[in-house]
């Protein structure tokens, strides 16, 4: 007796090395935005620079919505999309560009990463979920390091302490949009998700954008470097990520992310000649260390 063997419908169609370099993609462009942000923060307001990165993003998913189909959503829905859109785009962009205006790429790269320190305590308080030991601890350490990465800024020099304050509200803006698509992503595409949000968080930014359309009719490099961020650090690296995340363990792809501070730093040195204080250094490190205790689970009683 013979059977006839059928190729399995759900098997992935590319090599296997897709996913990894997807991910890796994406690392590399988050990084870069930071260094081009940093770039040429002295030269475009904070408003223009996220709005016309935020339009553009929007303009290269909008087929991808059109073919996908639009799902229209709740009243509930569009709260937390605008929450989303206001927070993690709008916001974000403004606090994060104005924040580079006074600190370096790598600082501010690394003080995002206590994002996703901010929405385990949101979390806590939002979901209910239990605060336990490992949490706290996390957490203590995490602001620690942002605490000593202020203290390195606090005497003037290379920065600022606003600019510090201010890439922390840019990390704090992220944990609100990180928890406003948890409850979206169960029944909207996540390219609608992303859509609406650019889209929203461009209308935030358009009041503090002044100088957006001289930016566009000179047409010079800040054009161009707008153009960049809103096609490849954001429409293009978020979905990359999601095509990785698909097809890879999301844990372990999560961890990647503590990448993105030490390729800042090595593109914004090798393109601007400008590395971190050494106090920085050590308050990212603290910052990266919290953020993996948050994620240890207490052992389970007996």
């Amino acid at each position: 007796m013979t059977t006839t063997q059928h190729a399995d419908p759900l098997a992935p169609t590319h090599p296997t090395w897709f996913p990894a370099a997807a991910g890796a993609i994406t690392l590399v462009m988050w990084a870069s935005a930071f260094v081009v942000i940093r770039h040429v923060a002295h030269d475009i307001s904070p408003g223009a620079l996220g709005a016309g990165r935020l339009i553009i993003a929007a303009l290269v998913v909008l087929p991808l919505v059109v073919r996908r189909g639009w799902v229209q959503p709740t009243r509930r829905e569009w709260i937390l999309l605008t929450a989303c859109g206001v927070g993690w785009f709008g916001i974000y962009n403004l606090a994060l560009n104005e924040g580079e205006r006074r600190v370096d790429a790598g600082t501010a790269a690394m003080i995002i990463q206590i994002g996703p320190i901010i929405v385990a305590f949101l979390a806590v308080w939002i979901f209910g979920e239990i605060l336990h030991r490992w949490l706290l601890l996390g957490m203590v350490i995490g602001f620690g390091g942002v605490a000593i990465i202020a203290q390195g800024y606090s005497g003037g020099g290379q920065g600022d302490l606003v600019g510090v304050l201010l890439v922390v509200v840019a990390a704090a803006m992220y944990a609100v949009g990180v928890l406003s698509q948890k409850s979206l992503l169960r029944r909207i595409p996540s390219v609608q998700v992303v859509f609406v949000s650019f889209v929203i968080g461009a209308v935030i930014c358009l009041p503090f954008a002044h100088d957006l359309v001289s930016v566009v009719t000179d047409g010079g490099p800040l054009l161009w470097w707008t153009i960049y961020l809103g096609v490849f650090p954001t429409a293009i690296a978020f979905t990359t990520w999601a095509f990785a995340l698909a097809h890879t363990d999301a844990g372990k792809l999560s961890m990647t992310t503590f990448l993105v501070p030490a390729i800042t730093t090595l593109i914004a040195w090798a393109l601007l000649d400008e590395v971190p204080p050494a106090l920085t250094v050590l308050g990212g490190a603290m910052a990266i260390v919290g953020v993996l205790l948050t994620r240890r689970k207490p052992a389970p009683k007996a």
